[in-house]
């Protein structure tokens, strides 16, 4: 598999530490967070059998350019999520993620989940979201780094899922801080999800639709039109139109752009052909994040690495880079002036070369 490096032993050999730049982290999914131990051990836990993909012949192989590549990479996915099946794996999920980002030099972290997966083991999509909630509240308060959390529909389920979702999400606005869409954007038409996104506006959530991977950029124009988001989850391929990329920057639309993944899933097929320059000098927000480190085995400072080693981002473009991820987030305005003081100051450290 095409993956970048794993930046979490820090071998920089060059510039300041990307462990200590601070940085938020906008793109992360609950099951794809988790560490392969901790699905190992939740398996073992629960009686559960995992593919050789998840046990010997860890990191997959994967490629979602097509629908078997697609399968094998869902099937993966929903391997590691049938190992979930209590109150204390889901605060252990949630737990880690923020112990491995703090780690990582993030002092913000928005964690996407779709409660619909894991509702059956804790009675309910609200217990579930509650948990989810309770324990991101808990580990900010230890760890210090701010957990928000967004709730995500999925695009192969049918549209009143998404609906009924929304308003869960809205009962919960402020704890919850937006809603998106994930999944297989190839599937579902997006205009249908539209009125989950007028419920999630109306209670005040954000929008934050996965598009622009799988798909170029007419699907970006579509969730545009459809879904009014704030960010796009992706949204890399806006750089293949010089029409839709003056749309995403007129509407000041951030990406979360995840090397990692677009690697991973055959998107691009080595790491230069990542737009990733392109975006940064048209100006685009960008946000760098690792989606699913669990398949993709690489987190988020490794994706800060490939701007450094592959598209030779200075130390300054580096800390931009940051601050963007930090304007882009959805922490709370004391919360990003402490950030941006932090990677000002990340810039007066001596580098390490």
């Amino acid at each position: 598999m095409a993956a970048t490096k794993d930046a979490t032993t820090d071998d920089t050999t060059r510039g300041r530490s990307l462990l200590t730049l601070p940085k938020a982290h906008l793109h992360l999914h609950f099951t794809g967070s988790m560490r392969i131990e901790t699905v190992r051990e939740m398996a073992d836990k629960h009686g559960l059998r995992l593919p050789n993909a998840l046990t010997r012949d860890y990191p997959p192989q994967l490629s979602g350019v097509d629908d078997r590549g697609w399968f094998r990479f869902q099937r993966l996915y929903d391997a590691a999520r049938a190992c979930v099946r209590d109150e204390q794996d889901m605060r252990r999920i949630v737990r880690e993620a923020a112990q491995d980002d703090a780690a990582e030099g993030s002092k913000w972290l928005e964690i996407q989940v779709d409660p619909t997966s894991y509702a059956g083991f804790v009675g309910g999509i609200t217990p579930m979201l509650e948990i989810v909630i309770d324990e991101a509240k808990a580990a900010s308060s230890d760890l210090g780094i701010g957990v928000g959390v967004l709730v995500a529909a999925s695009r192969i389920k049918h549209p009143y899922d998404a609906r009924t979702l929304a308003r869960l999400a809205v009962q919960h606005a402020g704890d919850v801080l937006a809603f998106g869409l994930s999944n297989d954007e190839r599937r579902g038409n997006t205009e249908d999800f539209a009125p989950a996104f007028r419920i999630a506006h109306a209670g005040g959530l954000a929008s934050v639709p996965h598009s622009g991977e799988l798909l170029g950029p007419q699907a970006i124009s579509e969730t545009i039109d459809s879904l009014g988001p704030q960010r796009l989850g992706h949204g890399v391929r806006a750089a293949e139109s010089d029409v839709v990329l003056e749309r995403v920057l007129n509407n000041d639309i951030a990406l979360e752009v995840c090397p990692g993944s677009n690697l991973a899933l055959g998107v691009y097929s080595c790491p230069e052909d990542v737009p990733l320059r392109q975006l940064f000098d048209a100006g685009a927000t960008i946000a760098l994040g690792a989606d699913d480190p669990l398949l993709f085995d690489n987190r988020l400072a490794a994706q800060y690495e490939t701007a450094r080693t592959v598209h030779g981002f200075s130390d300054e473009e580096l800390a931009e880079l940051a601050r963007h991820s930090i304007r882009a987030s959805f922490a709370p305005d004391d919360s990003k002036r402490e950030m941006f003081a932090e990677v000002d100051a990340w810039l007066t450290e001596s580098p390490q070369n």
